[in-house]
């Protein structure tokens, strides 16, 4: 939208576009009405609120596995707080989103295909949304704002979808390149992304067209070979972050633009050696939490962040409700919205 001068140039507005319709992205600057309900019409006006909250769900601490939902204000550090509880305790699961709904699938408790959802502004127990193609875990997932698409686990190349807004059962989409669990997924509003993982240990990236079934495409290489890969994304960069080598844990977090199949390129590090974590995004801030780390005791309850348009080490967030590992993240407002 043009910038102009009304009422005789009064009003000069050196307004700055919302980044999202979230309180704590807020549209500085001098706005006129016209402008406003120009932003409102797309859904990018900031809504009082509505902000950009980060859910953590399900996963393991010392060997027992929880049905805990926490969530966490992505724009503002601090502790995760109780949401609700999953239909059931499980880790080795997988989560997506829309701006609306939070989606946990899968896992094992022991090993199950029931998927269920949470609406992501309001905290309280998650429903019954239907079942996965099959048993499976530990998988993947990522979404825009439409569709929820999961991927992989033991002994498995399957790729299935759901409609985010209606609850069923999930559909056939296509196939990975190989049978691939415990990848980091993350997607911008057109394309998924698959990366890393066990099928054995692989540095390979794999990408989808998320409206368009079919199987995944070669995509290019994360810069270390690592299981157990987290990741999340801006809506065009995707990053990886952690996982479990040959050699041991790795710090080692790298990314890619999402839009241009290629190599990803070094980020920076995560504050320890770290695999197994849950990650979740806004357009601006990437959030890595829990995971198994390399000293005792193992498993941790730090949350760290990052800025996803500039390169640089992982900072302290804040903590989850308790150690956590092979759990599952999800937010209002990450990069496929």
């Amino acid at each position: 939208m043009s910038q102009k001068n009304w009422n005789a140039g009064i009003i000069r507005p050196v307004a700055v576009a919302p980044a999202g319709p979230f309180q704590d992205g807020a549209a500085s600057g001098v706005w006129t009405l016209d402008q406003v309900s120009y932003w409102q019409k797309q859904g990018l006006w900031p809504v009082a609120g509505k902000s950009q909250r980060g859910l953590f769900g399900g996963g393991a601490s010392s060997g027992v596995r929880t049905n805990t939902i926490q969530y966490v204000n992505i724009a503002s550090t601090g502790n995760s707080t109780d949401f609700g509880d999953l239909t059931s305790s499980r880790n080795n699961l997988a989560g997506c989103s829309s701006s609306s709904r939070g989606v946990f699938a899968g896992g094992e408790s022991p090993t199950t295909n029931v998927i269920n959802y949470v609406t992501i502004a309001s905290t309280g127990n998650a429903t019954d949304f239907g079942d996965l193609l099959a048993i499976v875990e530990p998988l993947s997932a990522c979404s825009n704002s439409t569709r929820g698409i999961f991927a992989g686990g033991v002994s498995t190349n399957v790729i299935q979808y759901i409609t985010i807004a209606s609850t069923g059962n999930a559909t056939d989409f296509g196939d990975l390149l190989s049978d691939t669990k415990n990848m980091g997924g993350c997607s911008s509003s057109t394309r998924g992304l698959f990366g890393g993982g066990e099928s054995p240990y692989t540095n390979v990236i794999q990408y989808i067209t998320i409206a368009s079934a079919g199987n995944a495409t070669d995509f290019g290489d994360l810069t270390v070979v690592s299981n157990g890969v987290s990741a999340c994304s801006s809506s065009t960069i995707g990053v990886f972050a952690g996982g479990l080598m040959d050699a041991g844990r790795t710090n080692v977090i790298s990314f890619v633009t999402i839009a241009s199949a290629g190599n990803a390129t070094d980020f920076g590090d995560l504050v320890a050696e770290n695999y197994l974590m849950a990650s979740c995004s806004s357009s601006t801030r990437g959030l890595f939490a829990g995971g198994a780390i390399g000293a005792s005791p193992y498993e941790t309850n730090v949350i760290q962040y990052i800025t996803i348009a500039t390169t640089g080490n992982a900072t302290d967030f804040g903590d989850l409700l308790a150690t956590n590992v092979t759990f599952a993240a999800c937010s209002n407002a990450h990069g496929g919205l």
